[in-house]
């Protein structure tokens, strides 16, 4: 009994110091709240390198995952918190091949801010793509500042899935997105819609292009908007390259 307390308190200590990091990096409607792919330098296709702030909803979402199931691909409790220099398997493992992850090293800072650096192009998804809401785009996507676009509206109004796919995620685990739902289309494209209000569909729903899965919500402020992202590949890509003009 002692040694399950002392397992229990070690585990309270960790996911304590793990929310602390994250309440430092979550920046409302624009920051950039999810894992960015130049942290993972050093780990093979399919795995991501933990970062000070990461969760594993917020690794999950970002690549277009159940929480629950990168825990069970790298043999962890679903509410386990990460540490950072962790290695994560973020892809499903092949059948029939032992489940390997490499050894965790120390975080890979991204670059510091006023340097100059060459990133690579982010490939555009050949997905067709409908507004999830109609109204002004009142932030854009900034390429290292933002992740997606801030859509504003009236409280109250139906959010639709821009197109058809899986609900991998709903919830409000994720408090920089308020209520949340991510949606994967395919291998590599999801789409994410948040602060919401009242969410109209579940986890591993599969839903039509068009169809209603919330109700638009408003931020801390009072605003009412739906922050809309698109991610391929785990990088964030313009919503506005793909929605229709």
């Amino acid at each position: 009994m002692n040694r399950q307390r002392r397992k229990l308190g070690a585990y309270a200590a960790l996911a304590t110091v793990a929310l602390l990091a994250s309440a430092c990096t979550l920046t409302p409607w624009g920051g950039s709240t999810a894992p960015q792919p130049v942290s993972s330098t050093g780990v093979p296709a399919g795995y991501y390198r933990v970062n000070p702030g990461d969760t594993l909803s917020r690794i999950a979402g970002a690549y277009g995952q159940r929480p629950q199931d990168i825990a069970a691909w790298n043999q962890l409790p679903t509410d386990a918190p990460v540490v950072p220099g962790q290695v994560l398997r973020v892809a499903p493992p092949v059948a029939g091949v032992p489940l390997r992850l490499p050894a965790p090293q120390a975080a890979v800072p991204g670059p510091a801010s006023g340097v100059a650096g060459v990133a690579a192009p982010v490939p555009v998804p050949s997905i067709p793509l409908q507004w999830p809401v109609r109204g002004p785009v009142v932030q854009n996507f900034v390429p290292g500042k933002s992740t997606g676009i801030l859509i504003g509206g009236v409280a109250g109004q139906p959010v639709k899935a821009a197109a058809a796919g899986r609900v991998v995620y709903a919830g409000t685990g994720i408090e920089a997105y308020g209520p949340l739902i991510i949606i994967k289309h395919n291998d590599s494209v999801v789409t994410a819609y948040g602060h919401n209000g009242k969410l109209l569909v579940n986890e591993d729903e599969a839903v039509v292009q068009g169809q209603p899965i919330a109700e638009m919500g408003v931020d801390s402020r009072g605003v009412a908007g739906v922050q809309f992202e698109v991610r391929a590949d785990g990088k964030p890509v313009d919503p506005l390259a793909l929605l229709p003009k």
